[in-house]
């Protein structure tokens, strides 16, 4: 890309309004420039030198524009760059209430008004299934940052707002990422649109004098693709992502009115995104050594789409009413800062590691032969460039060995290994002579640690040492040999302190031998001591052991209080074991002879490859063996017969045949192989289906059994509206007969103009469906906590609105 691509792009989009101040604000003919104008303040006085203009350039101003031309003006060229591998931000910023959300997600009502998400996706999708080149995967995550916590809104937890402690912004060679954030795979628009509108009803908004449903949290959906050529699928493929961020808007405390939880959310909205200017700022100062990131968890997850490998552009929505001018100056200043930064986007291309090993090895056959030729034009023919043979080796250790005793002069060194062994002897012969000097001093002294004080004052008790640590006394009647000699210190220069090695620590050795009554007192104290630590130790475990006793005896006696509730239901584990005895058995036998055949698959095949792997390394075995053979004929001189063929020894000749029945062995088992690994996925493929069954079918059968009321079960009884397993109770999904009416009279109206708004409208339906699931459960769970409400509700009214499917 040039460098004109390299910049971040800005543009502006005024929200429409019947208040619009067009005496301050204009825009340029070019629909590129917006200049802001003040009327000064007459009550200031006659010296006013308060500024009153403001010019502003940008690449881009949409007024009255719709979401069809906002997203191709803003999204659709990133998108396709995406595509070929390019990272791709889009950012949405601005006051509250100035349509960043209509923006960026648009009315989830009318297909028409859909925002720059739901486009993308629907532009990415499309683009997979019209790709005959390359594998295409999306997939895609939802976050959300409320109140500097990380929350991830596709999750099922979600919902409790109690954030998740392992979610945190973690730093890694590729990039950014959230630890912790589910990532979903899609295959078709409609299950994309699911999520995102899922992820919607799991935002924080709430409502101030300027909006009603004001964004309380920043957001970032985003969008992963992974490409894989067809004819390279096992090379190289292209990652890449698109981020689609929603931010909170600014609010000023005077104009909103804002109060307790919701003034906590605009403080910590108004921060983040202080802190967000900031780094623009930083970026765009070419001085500026460090740029402080890890300020917000919304900075740091916008490390890579700030000034990094990513292609980013900026919507600046502001609000057209002459009252919020000076919150259109703080976006448009913010605006115009963005513009000042630069990136760099690339291909993320990655190439198999495999791959990439025999083309490295290919270059390395190649580099040795352009080294031969080289040593053979200057007459170096006897230099060779692999591995040392242990000849070499031996040759090498002896000329080091003469060198170090002052025979020769010099060492024959040629190439690179040669001079690397080398310095393997050195090391080596280093290395000996510490372990030799060592078992001498181990042999003629003992060695204390110093820090083992136990074994110092039995040293000090027996006279071998003073108060501050210096040997005295003799050794069988002859002197030490050096004066008194600290443990910390050099000893005189008739003794040599012992080396520290890795096995002595902190050990350092006293300049005297001790008798063997002395160091048995030693070795007697220092077991005195280990001995009371470990009573110690024992004594601390057995209290912890009553402690954990008198802990479990509550926890036992529990389910036995538990158990004398008749009205409570029994455990799941229990109860999915009398399951799988009655109603669930066959689909349980099912299971278990599906699983008894896939391990049985699955010890074929380990078999299989066991025999694959001697296969080879036996015919690995053989090519050695011909190659000496080749090479030995090849130095004795070649017999060729009439022809001019080469003649070669019965030996040679039943190696040959034996590689190629081992070849065709090879080729056998690793079809059967391959045969066993495609048995092997279907089975598991079986296996997991009855798993996913047998489940489905115990949750059925646990809720009609245990959880259902009483008036719901006898209604479920034969003879009753419903009959029991017809409708399972955790899969109710309808519609409420209003909304219903309502999407049967959408599609007539419009999919027959619109066809592409079919995945749209079924994920909006489905997205209703739940919400009106949760808020008859909720209403039902009320009811139940008060005696007779549920008889009496649903007296004289059909079953159908307790949505029990």
């Amino acid at each position: 890309m040039d460098t004109a691509e390299k910049r971040v792009h800005a543009f502006v989009r005024v929200k429409p309004t019947a208040d619009f101040a067009q005496d301050v604000i204009k825009f340029g003919r070019d629909n590129k420039s917006i200049d802001i104008y003040i009327k000064k303040d007459a009550k200031k006085g006659v010296v006013n030198n308060r500024r009153t203009d403001w010019s502003f350039r940008l690449d881009g101003v949409l007024h009255n524009a719709s979401q069809d031309l906002a997203y191709e003006t803003v999204a659709e060229k990133l998108v396709s760059e995406a595509l070929n591998g390019y990272n791709g931000t889009i950012m949405c910023y601005g006051q509250t209430g100035a349509g960043k959300t209509y923006t960026m997600t648009g009315a989830t009502a009318d297909y028409k008004h859909r925002g720059i998400i739901p486009r993308a996706i629907q532009q990415v999708l499309k683009a997979t299934t019209r790709c005959v080149d390359r594998f295409i995967t999306v997939r895609v995550s939802y976050l959300e940052i409320y109140n500097e916590t990380l929350f991830d809104l596709l999750s099922t937890m979600t919902s409790s707002r109690t954030g998740d402690a392992q979610m945190a912004v973690v730093d890694c060679p590729q990039g950014v990422y959230v630890k912790g954030l589910s990532i979903h795979t899609v295959s078709h628009e409609e299950d994309a649109l699911n999520l995102l509108f899922e992820g919607e009803t799991n935002r924080v908004i709430a409502e101030h004098a300027l909006n009603k449903n004001s964004s309380r949290s920043h957001c970032i959906f985003t969008i992963y693709i992974e490409s894989r050529f067809r004819v390279f699928s096992d090379v190289k493929h292209v990652t890449s992502k698109i981020n689609l961020i929603d931010l909170a808007g600014s609010e000023r405390l005077s104009k909103t009115g804002s109060e307790g939880q919701v003034l906590k959310e605009a403080t910590y909205i108004n921060k983040s995104l202080s802190f967000l200017e900031q780094i623009v700022i930083a970026l765009g100062d070419p001085k500026r050594d460090h740029i402080p990131f890890r300020q917000s968890k919304l900075t740091h997850v916008l490390k890579d789409s700030l000034g990094g490998n990513c292609n980013t552009v900026l919507v600046a929505n502001i609000c057209g009413e002459a009252v919020h001018v000076e919150e259109t100056l703080s976006s448009l200043r913010f605006a115009t800062r963005m513009k000042w930064i630069t990136t760099e986007p690339v291909i993320n291309e990655t190439c198999d590691a495999e791959w990439m090993v025999k083309t490295l090895e290919k270059e390395i056959v190649f580099l040795k032969r352009e080294l031969a030729m080289h040593d053979s034009l200057v007459n170096r023919s006897l230099v060779t460039y692999d591995p040392l043979t242990e000849i070499q080796i031996a040759d090498i250790k002896s000329q080091v060995q003469k060198y170090l005793e002052g025979s020769i002069d010099e060492i024959d060194i040629v190439n690179i290994r040669q001079v690397q062994e080398v310095f393997k002897q050195f090391k080596l012969l280093v290395s000996q002579q510490e372990q030799e000097v060592e078992a001498r001093l181990r042999s003629k002294y003992a060695l204390i640690d110093k820090n083992d004080f136990a074994a110092v004052a039995a040293a000090q008790k027996a006279g071998l040492v003073d108060v501050d640590g210096l040997v005295v006394g003799e050794m069988d009647g002859q002197d030490s040999g050096t004066e008194a000699a600290p443990f910390s210190s050099k000893h005189g220069e008739k003794k040599t302190k012992p080396r520290k090695t890795k096995e002595q620590g902190t050990k350092e050795g006293i300049g005297t031998s001790l008798s063997g009554k002395e160091l048995d007192a030693l070795l007697q104290s220092k077991s005195q001591v280990m001995n009371s630590t470990k009573d110690l130790d024992a004594k601390e475990g057995a209290r912890n052991q009553d402690a954990a006793n008198v802990d479990a005896q509550p926890s036992q006696a529990a389910p036995v209080r538990d158990s004398q509730k008749p009205s409570s239901p029994p455990p799941k584990p229990v109860a999915f074991e009398q399951f799988k005895k009655e109603c669930g058995s066959e689909i349980n036998r099912i299971f278990k002879e599906n699983k008894s055949i896939l391990l049985a698959r699955k010890k074929r095949s380990s078999t299989v490859e066991q025999r694959l792997n001697l296969i080879k390394h036996e015919m690995e075995g053989i090519k050695e063996a011909l190659g000496a053979q080749r090479q030995e004929r090849w130095q004795q001189g070649e017999y060729v017969d009439e022809k001019g063929q080469i003649i070669i020894d019965e030996e040679e000749f039943l190696l040959i045949m034996k590689l190629k029945d081992l070849k065709k062995e090879y080729r056998s088992d690793y079809a059967e192989l391959q045969d066993l690994k495609a048995e092997i996925q279907y089975c598991q493929h079986l296996v997991d289906q009855c798993r996913n069954k047998l489940v489905s079918e115990f949750e059925i059968w646990y809720n009609e059994s245990f959880l259902i009321p009483k008036d719901v079960q006898d209604t479920l009884k034969p003879g009753g509206n419903i009959r029991p397993g017809m409708i399972p109770i955790n899969r109710v999904m309808c519609l409420e007969k209003d909304a219903q009416d309502r999407f049967e009279r959408m599609q007539k109206e419009t999919l027959p103009a619109c066809p592409d708004s079919v995945s749209f409208y079924n994920a909006k339906m489905k997205a209703d469906q739940k919400h009106a699931y949760a808020r008859t459960m909720s209403s039902l769970e009320q009811m139940r906590k008060k005696p007779g409400l549920l008889t009496a509700a649903t007296k004289n009214k059909p079953l159908w609105f307790l949505h029990i499917s």
